[in-house]
């Protein structure tokens, strides 16, 4: 399993860089990643994080000051969808907390619920918050949430976090937020330009992680699985030669820790079809989305104090031959 963690991350990395080349389908030989819908090896890269990069944060046309893009970043990532997103934006014109107000954000969001439409993406699930906020409805106590964090100078403090692990502590100190959600957030957050927090300082694994870790590891000798998710990113390198494998990095971009702690959630996935004789602590036994071919192609663009846009499309080795 361990060793078929690696193999994962190549191949569907080499999947990326098949499918931005142009080659047609199918971009594998692997029959599970071929019918199945995994995210890919780099966080950055999926569609909902793409977006929220280029279509969320780093937007000309809108407000840059840290109350903004904190506004925004929060907003979009408590239902982490795109088509809600468009959805007051078409409404309200301008996203922005200087406009916002509940009753105008709910109204929107109450009708669009009662017209059939989902408002949440199902990749990971906020707790209600009912017994805090009061509410039968979870997108009014997620709205009164927000503003309590923006009543409390949240972008303020956040931008006066020395570390990762700080802003982490901050984003749990508030109902609704656990560690997994925290986690994400913060390195949502640390996308923008509000921090410029090391992404190796710090990794808070999630459930589907922690199950992945203990399919690949019978023991872990003591260490916590944050610990071995660090040890694993320090030795991608050698690992992959280990194994003879051809890893395309993200243009010269290493593996993050949250690259290697999400690519420990997908190999528990993967597992479940591939490798069903192991088992893992979430017991679950079956993958629930096939992969469907669709949507528009991604113009990728990265956060551009990695230093890695220029590289993108500058000339044709910048896409890995297979």
């Amino acid at each position: 399993m361990y060793d078929a963690y690696w193999r994962f991350a190549a191949e569907r990395q080499g999947i990326f860089f098949r499918r931005l080349s142009g080659a047609s389908q199918p971009w594998t030989d692997d029959p599970v990643l071929g019918t199945y819908k995994f995210t890919n090896a780099y966080r950055a890269s999926d569609r909902v994080s793409q977006y929220l990069i280029r279509r969320v944060i780093y937007r000309p046309d809108l407000p840059s000051t840290p109350t903004e893009v904190c506004f925004r970043i929060l907003l979009f990532k408590m239902f982490n969808k795109v088509e809600t997103w468009e959805l007051l934006e078409t409404v309200f014109g301008t996203v922005a907390y200087e406009d916002y107000t509940f009753k105008a954000y709910d109204r929107v969001l109450t009708a669009a619920m009662q017209a059939g439409r989902r408002i949440y993406s199902a990749a990971y699930i906020m707790p209600p918050g009912g017994k805090i906020f009061g509410h039968s409805a979870k997108h009014r106590n997620h709205l009164l949430l927000l503003e309590s964090m923006m009543q409390d100078d949240f972008p303020g403090r956040l931008v006066e976090s020395p570390t990762m692990r700080d802003g982490f502590d901050l984003l749990r100190g508030y109902p609704c937020i656990g560690d997994f959600l925290a986690y994400q957030l913060i390195t949502d957050l640390n996308y923008s330009d509000l921090t410029d927090f090391s992404e190796g300082d710090f990794v808070a694994p999630g459930p589907g992680a922690l199950d992945g870790i203990h399919k690949c590891f019978a023991d872990l000798g003591g260490l916590e699985e944050a610990e071995v998710i660090r040890r694993t990113a320090d030795a991608q390198e050698s690992e992959f030669e280990r194994l003879g494998l051809e890893f395309a990095t993200l243009w010269g971009r290493r593996l993050q820790l949250i690259d290697c702690q999400n690519l420990f959630c997908e190999i528990s996935k993967y597992a479940r079809v591939a490798y069903p004789n192991i088992g893992g602590s979430a017991g679950r036994t079956r993958i629930k989305q096939r992969y469907k071919f669709g949507g528009s192609p991604i113009d990728y663009w990265y956060p551009p104090k990695w230093g890695i846009n220029d590289r993108i499309n500058s000339d044709a080795s910048t896409v890995p031959s297979y």
